[in-house]
């Protein structure tokens, strides 16, 4: 089924770390006024931004957040607790400036872009500031048929490909990638049973608030789905087109390229991780370019960790999506940078280091 893809891009080489950097970072970090060490993961964070950005004074003053929006045909199956029409409301609401992410950009000082790349209610098409890629009314129900076309599916991981090429030409030091799509959670936990060879039961949360019943009938719906399709997936490509969404193809697309790219990627809850999933299992050693921002509520968002082999930043309990988490994550990217580049060495303030 992969075979007529035409994204050669995806072929392309990861960029390498600076590991020349990543030492020296590292010797600094020895250097200045405090015990080796005495900072924890904040170190770690300044000589991995050093390896990512190949500079021994890495910064995170400019960064871009791009949400990508679409619907979701699985959502007629009744596994969200919202109707499928606030995909658009948010859009616009996004549009106006009122989400979450929209305030988290603004104290970042953030660029923010909106993508949609099909929705199937609403006018969003006369949305100031919203650009729009039609690939069609949403995804169709993967509980019957693929969700989407070979030519969708390589459309959406292109946009993702154009984001990141863009934020490279605006000269983002870090790039977030976030989603909006009633229904998405449904389509990230499909996937990553696919990906993973995993259990829906053991995957399958609660996504915007669904109660026990609930989430048992996502389950349900997800195995029902994995079944179907899983005869036919032979390879990662195969499993996005079976059961994935356009958002979250764009996402594996921006986070490939940006790979390539050599680009710091800060990956947000859930559905932007099983999109890093796929992203690394699509281009193997991309994940080096990944920072993983925070564990999220939804149940399964610790098993794809686990199989990324991350180690989140924060745990906070958020279940928001829209890069939500990833842009909180920033203010302490910004304080590693700040301790890193501006505290002096023992030699600098004529501290005795220990003996």
């Amino acid at each position: 089924m992969n075979n007529s893809f035409s994204n050669g891009w995806l072929k392309q080489p990861i960029a390498p770390l600076n590991l020349d950097c990543a030492k020296a970072a590292h010797e600094r970090q020895t250097q200045l006024t405090k015990p080796s060490g005495s900072l924890g993961r904040l170190e770690e964070i300044a000589i991995q931004l050093a390896s990512l950005q190949g500079t021994i004074q890495p910064s995170v003053d400019r960064v871009n957040i791009t949400i990508f929006a679409a619907d979701h045909g699985i959502a007629a199956e009744g596994v969200s607790a919202f109707p499928q029409s606030v995909t658009g409301q948010m859009i616009n609401n996004f549009a106006q400036g009122g989400g979450a992410i929209n305030v988290l950009a603004r104290t970042l000082n953030a660029q923010l872009e909106i993508i949609n790349l099909g929705t199937s209610h609403g006018d969003t098409e006369s949305l100031t500031g919203v650009k729009h890629y039609h690939l069609g009314p949403g995804t169709a129900n993967f509980l019957h048929q693929p969700a989407m076309s070979q030519g969708q599916c390589s459309q959406a991981l292109a946009i993702g490909c154009e984001t990141a090429e863009l934020a490279q030409d605006k000269q983002t030091q870090l790039l977030i990638g976030g989603e909006m799509g009633i229904g998405n959670t449904t389509s990230a936990t499909a996937l990553a049973c696919v990906l993973l060879n995993a259990s829906p039961a053991d995957l399958t949360g609660p996504g915007t608030g669904l109660d026990r019943a609930g989430v048992t009938h996502k389950a349900k719906i997800i195995e029902r789905a994995v079944t179907l399709h899983k005869p036919n997936i032979n390879a990662p490509l195969d499993a996005l087109c079976r059961v994935g969404g356009f958002e979250i193809a764009a996402l594996a697309g921006m986070y490939i390229r940006g790979a390539q790219l050599g680009l710091s990627i800060v990956i947000d809850g859930f559905i932007s991780s099983v999109a890093a999933l796929t992203a690394e299992q699509l281009a193997p050693g991309c994940k080096q370019w990944f920072i993983f921002s925070h564990q999220s509520a939804e149940p399964g968002h610790r098993i794809i960790l686990q199989a990324l082999s991350a180690k989140p930043l924060l745990d906070l309990n958020m279940r928001l999506g829209e890069g939500s988490g990833a842009a909180v994550a920033v203010n302490l990217l910004h304080m590693a940078c700040a301790l890193h580049n501006e505290m002096t060495t023992f030699n600098e303030a004529q501290v005795a280091q220990k003996n």
